[in-house]
């Protein structure tokens, strides 16, 4: 196997790791009613993978990409071989310490990284096509269980962060208090919902409520979403043929769910909840608090300036995190505006900044 890259400075920590989870998990882990409806991993006549959820063959997960997911790293020739095979790609291609909690250690070792907070690969995917809000409530009942498992005898090194829908709020806030319970360092949610509510309306205050009563912190992760959250101005722009298009304007999903707690006060009714922003890139942070900033003090924002006394950027600092790409070339001019200590994990970044980029600023996030 060629040599995992290493990282030159102790005290890592890896804001955003993730993990792929087995192909039983939720016939392991999810309640017996469920059972019979639970996500999984399957191979077609022809031998090409595909996700199927609640018996269904996935229209998005299919023909063969749950084995690209799984053969990720033998695309930077970092080849691990299982002893034992499955004859799912999926599985037996899987990276070193994707599945395996000890392998995962192994993997931090490797890479001279301390700690990793953990999120789902196909709980990412599956939720874009599952409209049963009950079993999507109970499928992330079972992730939830299964990833707290997975870092449990880990000495903190693993950090398991659960996943929230908040299609029913009410079920949402009472998983967030068993998770809490259950020792998650943190609480996820995607940027979209089933019941097309933004990120910030008022139906979700009890699950903010909790979040803040329980000390954990919210962050918005992208994931795959239905295709009518696509804007529609150029149509139907959501096939695999416009990958570049969407890739690159995928983290406008979080964007557009972190402006909403604004639009409707959050920060003000919860000053301190904590929201961290993950895997969108940092760099434009800097010209959105710019804009926000002005919209607010505009005539346009005299509705916000009722809900909120201080300007965005001033919340963002209080209460906001966000992480940075190892290419993103534009934020040294961005973070000594914004705030060091209000960003985390990447390579590239200022040395004068780099102990909080690298591990500091999250723990911070996370209340560690």
């Amino acid at each position: 196997m060629k040599p995992l890259p290493r990282l030159s400075f102790s005290g890592a920590v890896d804001g955003d790791g993730h993990v792929l989870e087995p192909p039983d998990l939720w016939l392991q882990y999810l309640e017996s009613a469920y059972r019979h409806r639970a996500p999984t991993i399957r191979a077609d006549d022809a031998g090409l993978e595909f996700l199927e959820i609640d018996g269904a063959v996935s229209k998005i997960v299919r023909g063969g990409m749950p084995a690209g997911l799984g053969a990720m790293d033998r695309v930077a020739g970092h080849v691990f071989e299982r002893e034992v095979v499955t004859g799912l790609k999926y599985v037996d291609e899987a990276p070193l310490g994707a599945m395996d909690p000890g392998e995962r250690i192994e993997r931090l070792d490797l890479e001279n990284i301390e700690r990793a907070f953990l999120y789902p690969t196909l709980t990412l995917f599956w939720i874009a096509e599952c409209e049963d809000e009950d079993l999507t409530q109970a499928c992330l009942r079972a992730y939830n269980r299964w990833i707290v498992d997975f870092c449990a005898d880990s000495g903190d090194r693993l950090l398991p962060v659960a996943q929230i829908s908040l299609g029913d709020p009410e079920a949402a806030e009472r998983e967030v208090r068993r998770v809490a319970e259950a020792g998650v360092a943190g609480l996820f949610v995607p940027p979209f919902q089933w019941t097309r509510k933004p990120l910030g309306d008022p139906a979700h205050d009890r699950v903010f409520a909790a979040a803040q009563e329980c000390g954990l912190p919210l962050g918005i992760h992208p994931s795959l979403e239905p295709k009518w959250t696509a804007p529609g101005r150029f149509g139907d722009y959501t096939s695999g043929q416009y990958g570049f298009f969407l890739n690159v304007t995928s983290a406008d999903a979080v964007r557009h769910a972190f402006t909403s707690l604004f639009q409707y006060g959050v920060f003000e009714k919860f000053p301190s909840l904590r929201i961290v922003l993950l895997e969108s890139g940092a760099g434009w942070v800097g010209y959105w608090l710019d804009r926000m900033d002005t919209v607010y003090a505009s005539p346009q924002g005299y509705r916000i300036r009722a809900l909120l006394p201080e300007k965005p950027s001033f919340y963002f600092r209080r209460q906001c995190w966000i992480s940075g790409d190892p290419d993103e070339t534009s934020l040294a001019g961005i973070i000594p505006r914004v705030g060091a200590d209000r960003f985390f994990w990447a390579s590239d970044f200022p040395e004068s900044a780099r102990q909080g980029f690298l591990g500091a600023n999250v723990l911070r996030a996370f209340g560690r």
